[in-house]
């Protein structure tokens, strides 16, 4: 049954691919007035019948272009758009493969009105350094949202955690008529909005509101996404309700509303589960796996987007709330405010199998570890915009954050050498709890002065974070061999942490060449304070009561880190290329006062130069290449210098080095980007190299009972070199089908230089991570998305007894999804990992399969689910961490095998404006 159906694909594949004719449309753009070629014209294709789009591509520096597609239709309508011209049109005969249409003459746009009114919109318009796209242009599924509309859009990818890569580059923030919707989670946004409101989609680098303000040039690694909303779509309500059940008990639900009334935006949020999914994407089918970009921490919590859920390398049951608030008031003020609540309580247990490797041995760690966590927290952040004039604004961005953790964590280690004899072991139990509260402010003032890019900016961030914990301990070390010896603790820790911030800085630009040539002076004053207290009482045996203080293991430290740097900046800009240079001077002082021993206070005084400098050259629209080279100064922490004796670890004493110097890291990177929007291809290199004096690493010294004291010390000849090279192309089979392929290529040399058992070493660590992926489309029916990724290491020691180390991992990645019958849409999400050197005791490899059928009716209004988590039973997380030191393979606890069946349901009252459409009638935009 599977062979006929690949057959009867792959022939309606070729016969449709057949009946297809191909074409090649070119001319020349000219203005009329001024007979001046006109670069970054939209050209764009669409069919008669329906309007569709078919192709489309930008014009070049000579007004050059060239339309290649196949299609097959016999006649298509032409359409040339250009910023402050008036659009041309005309209706092309595509009886001919190639079709050269000359000079076009394009009359500018005036505020006559024409009997021709066009409704044509061209599908992707550049004003400067926008890219903005037509949403019309662009089809999707109808219960499409942003996410699924991004997707189609040329040089757009989007991956499974809902990162969005635009040309190469990462989009770290999404807006919404320019303002921030539910912070910087994009995810919240591009997953809980319907395309159908939406009326074009910017893309542009990503600046802050003052940057914006002044007109400054950024470096353009990240970009913004602006959501332009229709004007009818600016008043009304909607959002979306869902609800489901599964095996097990498991459950989720959630819920969207948001009230539009032009510049007002009121949006509330909820969510629950017992699944790991944050729960906010939770009607998007595939992504009700969960989503956002997330991280895991070693006590069992996650983040999303920067904002924290409470456990999650284990099972996770959470709830989070949120409302979000925008306004204008008059013409001046601009207001913005969002609040979050989430809650969340884990589980997790993880095993652990550690080689440590020494320089003429080795020895074997083992240990088995036990998590519980139950946390809340609850974040508001404010933001208000006030331009006083043309010229002067001002921003204030307050926020406030409570939290409140339980942990309770118990943990079994032993130790064995090489002959599988027991050195020592030890067991620990603790129990945590910690309430955590942070007040931040920033607020900048800028200025500008006449219109050449002149201006005057005075900042001020601050902020205080106090954390109180109490902390019950219970451990025992056995150490054995000659001299025996049992370390039994019974304590209670009453622990206290302030930090508070403070940053000030003035900048002033001056234009020494109309808006090309910049010198900019800045003064930055920074000051962080940390007081960290921590009162440790042993269990009084007479009173059993924690009354006797144990001032080894009591800490009373007041850390303070104060620099001031002034600096210069040099900047040239043309339209073609541009160049930056900065150079600045640090003064920095570190002081140290401890209360509790003050023979171990300390005042250490530093001084260092920075550079930052930056090249970038614009060939065309369609690429680019920068270069640039950084020089950072990194100081030792504070724990590095002091020389305080931490004996919290029985098995590890640590004593800082208050003789250590600052790392010096030189960094030269270099980068070139292209990509063709007609032809769907695209190349993005990457090579970066960083180059560290005095690096600060470890320094530890083991004895016989495998018993570490470790310190510090600065080391030289540190580097690493990697790169990425990334190659797509994209074929278009016809109006209906499409492949995508994208390979990529990841080199990497790492040299290492470190200490082991006090003797020095230096190890390189080689990898090569080449990866491919195929999407193949055929719209509205069919999308098959295999990914394949390998990855080789291979690490070498200039030390004898050390052995050479290679390793191999494996993982296979294959997404489907069907849309036939028209409501019926079946997703599956199949993953393959395989580590064959992973240690015999884990699973090396696993198949991990999720699927999802999902029926929409009432309108595309009501969806009903069917989730299947993990079909094959397979789910693993083992995994193999190799480092200079040590082999390590651990292996957690994670969600098993469920079904949940669910609803959800949409609700809109947003306004909908007509359409008119009248063969050649159209109207400039």
């Amino acid at each position: 049954m599977r062979s006929l159906f690949l057959a009867i694909l792959l022939l309606f594949v070729f016969t449709s691919f057949s009946q297809s004719k191909e074409f090649k449309i070119s001319g020349t753009l000219i203005s009329e007035e001024e007979n001046i070629p006109l670069e970054s014209a939209t050209i764009y294709l669409q069919r008669v019948i329906d309007s569709s789009l078919i192709t489309y591509t930008i014009s070049d520096r000579h007004g050059k272009f060239a339309l290649e597609n196949r299609t097959p239709d016999a006649k298509a309508n032409l359409y040339v758009s250009y910023v402050g011209y008036q659009t041309y049109f005309k209706t092309i005969n595509l009886d001919k493969k190639i079709i050269d249409l000359g000079k076009i003459n394009l009359k500018i746009n005036t505020d006559a009105l024409d009997e021709i009114v066009i409704t044509a919109v061209a599908p992707i318009t550049i004003k400067k350094d926008t890219l903005e796209f037509n949403v019309k242009s662009f089809k999707t599924k109808k219960d499409a949202n942003v996410e699924d509309l991004l997707k189609e859009l040329p040089g757009v990818e989007i991956d499974e955690e809902g990162k969005i890569i635009v040309n190469g580059k990462e989009v770290n923030k999404v807006l919404v008529n320019g303002k921030p919707f539910f912070g910087d989670d994009p995810t919240i946004t591009t997953r809980n909005l319907t395309k159908d409101i939406v009326e074009k989609i910017q893309i542009l680098d990503t600046k802050t509101k003052d940057q914006a303000f002044t007109g400054e040039e950024v470096d353009g690694e990240n970009k913004t996404v602006n959501l332009v909303i229709k004007e009818e779509n600016n008043k009304g309500v909607f959002g979306r309700a869902a609800a489901g059940v599964g095996t097990d008990d498991h459950y989720e639900y959630a819920g969207m509303f948001n009230y539009f009334d032009n510049d007002r935006r009121i949006s509330v949020l909820a969510g629950g589960n017992d699944i790991n999914s944050p729960g906010f994407s939770f009607g998007e089918i595939r992504k009700m796996f969960g989503g956002g970009s997330m991280n895991f921490n070693s006590n069992g919590s996650f983040s999303v987007g920067g904002r924290s859920f409470g456990g999650g390398q284990g099972i996770t049951e959470s709830e989070n709330y949120g409302a979000n608030y925008a306004d204008k008031f008059g013409e001046k003020v601009d207001v913005a405010a969002n609040y979050f609540y989430s809650g969340s309580n884990s589980e997790n247990k993880t095993v652990r199998d550690r080689e440590n490797i020494l320089a003429d041995s080795r020895y074997f760690t083992a240990s088995n570890s036990n998590s519980f966590n139950d946390s809340d927290s609850h974040s508001a952040d404010f933001e208000f915009d006030i331009k006083v004039d043309p010229t002067l604004l001002i921003n204030i961005e307050p926020s406030f954050r409570r939290s409140k953790s339980k942990t309770v964590y118990s943990e079994n280690e032993t130790s064995e050498d090489e002959l599988n004899t027991l050195i020592n072991q030890s067991t620990l139990t603790s129990n945590v709890e910690t309430i955590g509260k942070n007040f931040g402010n920033d607020i900048d003032i800028t200025k500008r002065f006449g219109s050449n890019g002149a201006f005057l900016r005075f900042s001020i961030e601050n902020e205080i974070n106090v954390s109180e914990s109490d902390d019950f301990l219970n451990s025992e070390t056995n150490i054995f061999g000659d001299n025996p010896e049992d370390i039994i603790r019974e304590q209670y820790t009453d622990g206290e942490n302030k930090v508070v911030n403070f940053n000030s800085d003035i900048t002033y630009r001056l234009p020494l060449i109309g808006k090309e040539f910049f010198l900019e002076f800045k003064y930055d004053y920074r000051r962080n304070k940390q007081e960290d207290r921590k009162s440790t009482f042993d269990r009084d045996e007479d009173t059993n009561e924690f009354a006797i203080f144990n001032t080894e293991l009591s800490t009373d430290f007041v850390y303070i880190n104060e620099t001031s740097t002034p600096s210069f900046e040099l900047e040239y800009r043309k339209k073609e290329w541009s160049a930056r240079f900065e150079a600045l001077y640090i003064f920095r002082n570190l002081e140290n006062n401890d209360e509790l021993r003050p023979e171990l206070s300390l005042k250490r005084d530093f001084e260092a130069i920075e550079l930052r400098s930056r090249f970038r050259y614009r060939f065309n629209s369609k690429s680019s290449f920068s270069l640039g080279y950084n020089l950072n100064n990194n100081p030792p922490q504070l724990s590095q210098l002091q020389s305080f004796k931490d004996v919290s670890d029985p098995l590890n004493t640590v004593t800082g080095n208050p003789n250590l110097e600052p790392e010096n890291n030189h960094r030269v990177y270099i980068r070139y980007n292209s990509f063709d929007f007609q032809k769907g291809s695209g190349f993005y290199g990457y090579l970066s190299a960083n180059f560290r004096d005095n690096t600060v690493v470890r320094k530890t010294i083991i004895d016989e009972n495998l018993v570490r004291e470790t310190t510090y010390a600065n080391v030289n000849g540190n580097y690493n070199v990697n790169g990425y090279i990334s190659v797509n192309k994209k074929v278009k089979l016809d109006n209906l089908l499409s492949v995508d392929f994208r390979l990529g290529f990841g080199p990497g040399i790492r040299r290492t230089i470190n200490f082991n058992n006090d003797v020095q070493y230096a190890s390189t660590n080689k990898s090569i991570t080449p990866n491919l992926r195929i999407r193949f489309v055929w719209k509205d029916v069919l999308e098959l998305t295999p990914m394949y990724r390998m990855s080789f290491t291979k690490n070498t020691f200039d030390l004898d007894n050390f052995e050479e180390q290679e390793f191999v991992n494996h993982a296979l990645n294959i997404n489907t999804a069907t849309f036939l019958p028209k409501a019926l849409e079946w997703r599956n999400d199949i993953q393959f990992s395989y580590n064959p050197n992973i240690s015999d005791d884990f699973q090396k490899s696993a198949w991990f399969w999720n699927s999802t059928l999902a029926y929409s009716f009432m309108k595309d209004k009501a969806t009903v689910t069917l989730k299947a988590y993990d079909l094959l039973k397979q789910n693993t997380n083992a995994r193999r961490v190799a480092t200079q030191n040590y082999i390590e393979d651990t292996q957690s606890t994670v969600l098993q095998q469920y079904f949940m069946l669910s609803f959800s349901w949409k609700f809109n009252t947003l306004g909908k404006a007509g359409e008119v459409r009248d063969g050649r009638r159209y109207r400039i935009n």
